[in-house]
């Protein structure tokens, strides 16, 4: 799996394939969470949508919300998409794919940036019945027990998100952003990285490992029905409800974590800092630079919506705002 497959899955964990059985949960929502989804949705600027032009003068931008793994139900996406992306003059990913495979290379002689490389290992920093419960989940995945004692917590994080049925697909990492690679390399389109992968790394690595192995244990137990939260939040993807994946997510680590509502927003809240407001500032700078071409802004469909969104910074900065057939 690619790193940056993986990443994703701490964010936005919106992938299924026909291998998994999940279910969609939003039938056994209750009527206050549906409530409370939806007065939630009330105020948010572009709940919904996974393709909206920007233009401002010459220059036409196509902001396309991405699933950064598999999905069949992709493909009669990308062929309705090819009529008016293949006209692009350029591609902006997160992390290009020829980026990611250079990181994959480097990771495979040198897998220090996700190891404990001193100091104690997760044996030692968890209460033994949490590290069992931990090591049977990821044995699961194939990851043996004491491979995983000196991996990072935020990155037995992202593979616990990923549910069994998946581990074994070869077309796992073939998402959203694969299937428009492919497409912007047919048609010979420059391809950009609207941020660097280090930089990524870094910031997962910021929080003192001993907070990552809080959240890690806190949140075990949500992994446990990983199946049917990503069939879940596919479902709504196709459906083009990011406003309603995010929220559903909220909800759903409210619920799983044992946190006081009080703590839980202050985690929340940093978490969206972190892997959604913070990581939004820096692709604007990038993307503001575009002029007078037609682009393509292929991201995680969680970075479109709400107030620190790339559609309403977008709209902020004067572009005009179109949503467009997906």
């Amino acid at each position: 799996m690619r790193i940056l497959f993986l990443f994703i899955f701490l964010f936005l964990p919106i992938s299924a394939f026909a291998a998994c059985e999940g279910r969609d949960l939003r039938a056994d929502l209750t009527p206050e969470l549906k409530a409370e989804i939806e007065q939630a949705l009330v105020d948010t600027p572009f709940p919904e949508g996974n393709h909206w032009t920007a233009t401002k003068g010459d220059t036409v931008l196509h902001l396309i919300g991405t699933l950064h793994s598999n999905d069949p139900r992709m493909d009669a996406v990308v062929e309705r998409l090819t009529p008016a992306l293949s006209q692009a003059d350029a591609f902006f990913f997160e992390v290009t794919e020829d980026e990611l495979t250079a990181f994959e290379k480097s990771l495979a002689s040198d897998l220090s940036p996700v190891l404990i490389t001193s100091g104690p290992t997760l044996i030692d920093m968890m209460p033994e019945e949490d590290w069992t419960a931990l090591s049977a989940g990821l044995a699961e995945r194939g990851i043996p027990s004491w491979m995983a004692a000196k991996m990072r917590p935020w990155f037995l994080s992202m593979m616990l998100g990923i549910p069994p049925c998946m581990m074994q697909d070869p077309n796992a990492k073939h998402g959203m952003d694969a299937r428009l690679t492919d497409l912007a390399e047919e048609h010979g389109i420059p391809q950009y990285s609207l941020e660097e992968i280090d930089d990524l790394m870094a910031m997962f690595d910021s929080h003192p490992i001993e907070k990552q192995v809080q959240s890690l244990v806190r949140m075990a137990g949500a992994f446990e029905g990983s199946e049917d939260q990503l069939a879940t939040m596919a479902n709504a993807y196709i459906e083009e409800q990011h406003g309603q994946i995010i929220q559903l997510a909220r909800l759903q680590g409210r619920d799983a974590s044992g946190l006081s509502q009080e703590d839980f927003d202050e985690e929340w809240a940093g978490f969206e800092q972190q892997l959604l407001v913070g990581r939004n500032n820096n692709w604007m700078k990038h993307i503001l630079d575009i002029q007078d071409q037609t682009a393509v802004i292929a991201v995680g469909a969680g970075h479109l919506g709400g107030e620190h969104g790339l559609l309403n910074q977008l709209q902020q900065a004067g572009y005009t705002l179109t949503r467009a057939p997906f």
